[in-house]
């Protein structure tokens, strides 16, 4: 007896056969069995939907800032995905599978939910050759899309004139010829495709003499005797454009702020101000700079300040949050523990947040957990503020721009003295 299996596997049916041979003596006796069957085509992947988790602190939506991929690339564990912020900070998602990405459910600036999917990955299970209905599902890009993507990463060349003149007027400014240098777009550019568009006539250039027609009894001249007379009349332009309101969303940092100072209007607020001879001060920090250059660290006053705070601070850790403004909006990170840092460490924690919140890269455990809060309103020459507490803090202090003022001390005589303005 001779017995001979074999199996066949494809994406669209499953053959099992089964040859038996018989021989003997007398006869040769052929017996053959087959069995077909049909099944759906094997799949080598599963979509697995890779959900927005918690980020914490009560966080439910966050907005899209950037994609680091695209559809059909490949990811493997916690590679970065995408950068989203919330309203406190900026946080980079990392994908928790391999595979290949099949879908965004965003795209930037969107508002993205936790518990919601984020994207859809393939998972790579059989790690051999991927079926043909896996490039299917990615739609190749049209050549609407392709041909926008090159008009939008070609730069217009414009004034911030220009540009806001073309903006009022809902104008393109890849649809206007430039004629200036380099193709540049000028304001007259507008001007006269605005013209073509609503059919007007622009009036000639003020530059242009408009003499009065003369009477009938009047000879014309052969040439002007004085030129003087001839005075040009000055032709007004009609306004073009008017100024739009529009209404913008509120979103990411701006949008913390709005909660932030809605919940400052249920804590009762005590002001109090002051003002603080900080000569000595300044002559301390002229002394300390030389020994802050050797060790690469920008020193300001605020790292003085800081430190100074925390010996009135009840609370075990002092965590002295400094009120920044970013591009983003207004942000406010703290430096942990300053009853261990000296003058130094303060300075260079503050350089880490600045930089952190330029960027718009701070963390969650940056902008939170603070005791106290520092607004420096020097900056931007102010001296006396109303500062508004940020929750769930009790107190904050605003610190005005340093002046040379003149003093007098205690014998009566006039010195001059670096004053700064306090408000509590």
């Amino acid at each position: 007896v001779c017995i001979h299996r074999v199996r066949s596997c494809s994406s669209i049916r499953f053959i099992k056969s089964k040859y038996v041979c018989v021989f003997d003596k007398s006869a040769l006796k052929f017996s053959h069995q087959q069995r077909l069957f049909r099944t759906s085509p094997v799949s080598c992947g599963q979509i697995v939907q890779f959900k927005l988790s918690d980020i914490g602190e009560g966080i439910t939506e966050v907005t899209v800032k950037e994609w680091y991929i695209k559809e059909g690339d490949s990811v493997s564990q916690f590679d970065s995905i995408c950068e989203v912020q919330s309203d406190k900070a900026s946080v980079t998602i990392t994908s928790r599978y391999d595979g290949v990405i099949r879908k965004l459910h965003y795209s930037i600036d969107d508002i993205a939910f936790v518990g919601k999917p984020l994207v859809d990955i393939e998972i790579d299970a059989s790690k051999g050759v991927a079926p043909e209905e896996d490039v299917v599902e990615t739609p190749p890009m049209s050549h609407e899309e392709h041909t926008h993507q090159e008009i939008k990463g070609h730069k217009t060349l414009a004034t911030p004139a220009v540009r806001r003149l073309a903006m009022e007027n809902n104008i393109k400014l890849s649809e206007v010829v430039g004629t200036g240098k380099d193709n540049r777009i000028l304001k007259e550019d507008i001007l006269n495709y605005l013209a073509k568009q609503t059919g007007a006539i622009l009036p000639p250039s003020p530059k242009a003499e408009i003499v009065p027609p003369l009477r009938k009894t009047e000879a014309v001249p052969a040439a002007p005797k004085d030129k003087a007379r001839r005075i040009p009349v000055p032709v007004s332009r009609p306004i073009a454009f008017s100024g739009k309101d529009k209404t913008e969303p509120v979103t990411g940092f701006q949008k913390a702020m709005v909660k932030t100072m809605s919940a400052a209007l249920k804590i009762p607020h005590f002001g109090y101000s002051d003002e603080i001879d900080l000569t000595q001060l300044v002559q301390l920090r002229e002394e300390l700079k030389p020994l802050a250059e050797i060790r690469g660290v920008k020193l300001s006053f605020m790292p003085f300040f800081i430190k100074v705070r925390h010996a009135a601070e009840p609370c075990a850790s002092h965590n002295i949050g400094v009120a920044m403004d970013t591009e983003q909006g207004l942000i406010v990170p703290n430096v942990k523990n300053v009853q261990v840092c000296s003058v130094f460490d303060i300075a260079v924690e503050l350089n880490r947040l600045q930089s952190l919140g330029s960027a718009g890269q701070l963390g969650t455990s940056d902008l939170t957990g603070g005791t106290f809060t520092l607004s420096n309103i020097g900056t931007i020459g102010g001296t006396y503020a109303k500062p508004v507490i940020l929750p769930p803090e009790v107190a904050i202090g605003a610190l005005g721009k340093i002046q040379v003022l003149p003093r007098f001390n205690g014998k009566g005589e006039v010195f001059k003295a670096q004053i700064m303005n306090v408000s509590w």
